[in-house]
Parts: structure tokens; sequence; C-alpha cells
């Protein structure tokens, strides 16, 4: 109901105002400058609110096959029996909220938490999905083995599963599991360092990736993941607006249909595929419309360049990608992993555990 409460607060002032300079306006908070049209927008140094980054990935005890020692060998098929009864959105939610939560603070199912200030109230996670499957999982578990299984593992079981359904079985990984669930969530800490915003420049990605302990390498083959799912108009409005002059990067056939159906006085519920060319699938089509000027964000745009042009070709010519993003993801998956010390098996994903 929040989160309902939320939206309608957001189309209600994007109603008044413009939405490009209504969405720069909440990144500048944050200390992020506008972006000037014609000129990229680049990151020179850490705004005040930003904090020292996470320490490398560490394994924490992480193992394939953990929940077979740990008395609930039925744990991955628990969570790929719901995962499979998810809609396409839903399953490409499922992967974005992967991302989403070990990004910020680690992958400790600290998105999922619920309140007023936690990370799902964050403005880059209120279009976030696949929350109900998560809780389907979650129970589904607790009635087999309580008090085992904990939703932080669950987040990167369903990514993979999602990953597997929507590649057409390409893409297939096993997952280290054995995490805990973090204690804490905060809002804020949604922007600044962690998640990085849709207009970023390459040095920009380059160091938010390197901050959670990912390369460039890694860096492309995750970005391959908008291939699949949907975005909001205010998310791409830079690359679009003037609409009489829109990204001299962007296919212009692209931008002048994003100009069509964006063009509303409210348009922060219309949404468009992220990959035009495919749009149901999770594949490699990701890197052929980056070179051709098909993508939606600046941060897409960004890869189009002499330093990951070459990977970018890589993965638009052939399969490796699939491999590739299955070892990307399991790296992702050991960002900031919690121990027993520092976390919990929560008994329901949205509320820590009473002491």
């Amino acid at each position: 109901m929040a989160k309902l409460v939320v939206l309608a607060v957001l189309a209600s002032l994007i109603s008044t105002v413009s939405c490009q300079s209504w969405t720069w306006s909440i990144y500048r908070s944050w200390g992020y400058p506008s972006p000037t049209w014609g000129t990229p927008w680049t990151y020179n140094s850490a705004p005040a609110t930003w904090t020292t980054p996470p320490p490398p990935p560490s394994s924490n005890g992480l193992k394939v096959g953990y929940y077979a020692d740990h008395n609930c060998s039925n744990a991955e098929n628990i969570v790929r029996a719901a995962v499979e009864k998810a809609s396409a959105g839903i399953l490409a939610g499922l992967i974005r909220l992967a991302f989403h939560d070990c990004f910020v603070r680690g992958c400790d199912a600290s998105v999922l938490l619920e309140g007023s200030d936690t990370e799902k109230q964050g403005f880059p996670n209120l279009s976030l999905r696949g929350f109900g499957i998560i809780d389907a999982a979650k129970d589904a578990l607790e009635k087999e083995c309580p008090g085992v299984v904990s939703c932080a593992d669950i987040v990167s079981f369903a990514a993979r599963d999602a990953s597997y359904i929507l590649s057409y079985k390409k893409i297939n990984y096993t997952v280290p599991a054995g995490r805990f669930d973090g204690k804490v969530s905060f809002a804020n800490e949604t922007l600044g360092q962690n998640l990085p915003p849709p207009f970023a420049d390459l040095a920009t990605l380059k160091r938010m990736f390197a901050d959670k302990g990912l390369d460039p390498t890694d860096m492309v083959v995750l970005s391959g993941a908008h291939s699949i799912g949907i975005s909001h108009c205010p998310s791409f409005s830079d690359r679009v607006n003037p609409p009489a002059s829109p990204s001299p990067s962007m296919d212009s056939d692209l931008a002048k249909k994003l100009n069509q159906t964006c063009d509303t006085p409210n348009n922060a519920t219309t949404t468009v595929p992220q990959d035009s060319v495919t749009p149901d699938a999770l594949d490699s089509q990701y890197y052929k419309n980056v070179m051709s000027g098909k993508v939606l964000f600046t941060s897409d745009a960004a890869l189009n360049s002499s330093e990951t042009l070459e990977l970018v070709k890589k993965y638009a010519g052939s399969d490796d990608w699939n491999t590739a993003f299955g070892a990307a993801m399991v790296k992702m998956g050991y960002i900031g992993v919690k121990s027993s010390k520092e976390g919990e098996i929560r008994k329901k994903c949205g509320v820590i555990n009473k002491s």
C-alpha cells in the first residue's frame, strides 16, 4: 500500500513538471549534477553523501549444494517451482532484484525489508518487481525446512532460474549458497555510490562497479541484462529530449518512436521494452543494439566506446555471453556476503526476526 501511495504521488508531481527536470532533481539532491544537453555527463568526484566503498567480495563460506548439507536438499527445487509460475515481466524483475540487492549493502536481501525508509522505498527501487515470488518461495521453504534457507539465497536462486527461463535454457549456472540476511536497510543508500544512474558515463560505470569488486568485463556482461524487461519514460528522458534533437548516438527511428510514446503530460507509468528487437528473450541482442544505437540509457550507449567495443562485438556475434553472464552473476553474488554473526535467517523476508 505504501508503495502505491508513493507511485501516486510521483505521478501527480510529474503531471505538473517536466519528467526530465524532476528525474534529475532526485539525483541532484544526492550530489549528481544535471546532464547538459549535448555534453556527456561526467563523474569527477564522489558527492558529499557518498561513504567509503565496501571491501572486495569475500566467500564467507558460500558453497554450491550448501543446503544438501544443511537438511534442506530440496531448497533450490522449491524456489524453482515458485519462479516457474511467474510471468515474463516478473522473471525480468527477479534478475533486476538481485542486482539492486547486491549493489546496496551486499547480497543480503536488505532490498526486501518493508518500511517507510527502507531500500524498497528508495527512488531507483520503486519499480522493482518479483517480491511476491520471493515470498511464495520463502513460505514453501519454511514449511519444508523452517529457519534454514535465507531470503538472500532465495533472491540469488530466483535470478538464476529466471535467467534460465528467459534465455530459453541457454543460461544455466550453479549458485554458491550460505548467505545470511541483513538486518539494516535505508532508502537513501539506493542513491549515491551504490546503484549506477541511467545517465552515467563509462568512467562512472567503471568506478561504481569497481567499488563492488567487479571489473569492466563484469560491467559489460551484466549490462546485457538490459536485453529483457521494461523501462519507464523518465529513465531515459535525457536521451530523447528535447524531441527536436534526440541524442545523436540513438537510432533516429527509435528516438522518434520513443518521443511519440513518451510525449504525454503524465508519463510516469508509461513503459517501453528495453530491447525493441527481441523484447521477450534474455539474449545477446543487447550488444547488437548498443552498436546500432538502439538502446535506451546513456549508460548503455556508453559501452559503444573504444574501451569496451571489442567486448561488445564479441558478445554480439556469439553465444559466449550466456556463459559469461552466469559467471558474472556468481561473482556479483559474493558482494558483501553476511556471516551468521552479522546476519540471520529471516522467517519472513519483509521483516527482521524479533530478538
